[in-house]
């Protein structure tokens, strides 16, 4: 789901944990320079906050069937 919210083409190969967490991270505002290191914890919890909206969201969408109108 991160990829999809990012635009990003979903691997054929099995994705590392990494790469997850940069994703996650990307949500949250992290913009992964050279001299950012790795994300923090405050990025990974609003990633996971964005994330999680984005499902509800979409959770609600196929419940009401109004997801089929909007693809």
């Amino acid at each position: 789901m991160a990829f999809i919210l990012l635009k990003k083409k979903i691997p054929n190969k099995p994705l590392t944990l990494n790469t997850v967490i940069w994703a996650i991270a990307t949500l949250g505002g992290f913009l992964g320079r050279k001299s950012d290191g790795e994300p923090g914890v405050k990025t990974l919890w609003k990633g996971m906050q964005c994330l999680a909206q984005s499902i509800i969201a979409l959770q609600h969408l196929q419940e009401t069937g109004l997801a089929q109108t909007c693809v």
